[in-house]
């Protein structure tokens, strides 16, 4: 290749490279616009409230739902094995009784594809038909594309939780809010490409 041919082959590329990581960046900060700021639909009752682990403050919105009749039953996604329902009586008011006829542990996910796979089947054993679906606000459109493919006929309502460590204001002064941001939008990205590929 001559070297005028090549210096315009790869300027070319480099041009293409740049398209692609301004679309990405400008992607981000849309996603990040995007990202919910309260829970939908705060008073509508669901069949179920679907906790996703990954954080104690998940765990308590799930359980305080569940407290305020907003679901008739609480289903914790992703639970390491040899967690039990009685330890979670410590995290809210109420009954044992109650914690064990409502509250149903999933040990067979450890990713969101299986959350989503894991709540499906449960949903579909207890023929239920409606979720409140709560995990962390910058999780959540992941988890919906997720959900949705996995329950189509499902009634999906999202209750975000907003964890301290990731700063929704000025996102991009924090370099871990910032690397978060970046990952879960990759990864958002990834599962459109990989639903669309699929027909979903």
């Amino acid at each position: 290749m001559r070297p005028h041919r090549k210096g315009r082959f790869f300027a070319g590329w480099l041009l293409a490279l740049l398209v692609l990581v301004g679309a990405w960046a400008g992607g981000l900060v849309a996603f990040a616009a995007s990202l919910p700021r309260e829970p939908d639909e705060p008073q509508t009752r669901t069949d179920a409230v679907v906790v996703l682990t990954g954080g104690r403050d998940r765990l308590e919105a799930g359980l305080d739902i569940l407290e305020r009749g907003l679901a008739g039953k609480l289903f914790v996604s992703g639970v390491y094995r040899g967690v039990e329902v009685h330890a979670l009586v410590k995290l809210t008011r109420l009954s044992p009784s109650m914690m064990e006829c409502c509250v149903v542990l999933g040990y067979t996910a450890d990713n969101t594809v299986g959350n989503a796979r894991e709540t499906g089947a449960w949903m579909a054993a207890q023929n239920f038909t409606s979720l409140r679906l709560v995990t962390a606000n910058y999780h959540m459109r992941r988890s919906l594309l997720e959900f949705r493919a996995a329950m189509p006929t499902v009634k999906l309502v999202a209750h975000p939780v907003f964890p301290e460590r990731f700063k929704a204001e000025d996102w991009w002064r924090w370099p871990g809010t910032l690397a978060l941001l970046a990952s879960e939008y990759s990864k958002y990205l990834l599962v459109h490409a990989r639903l669309i590929l699929q027909g979903a």
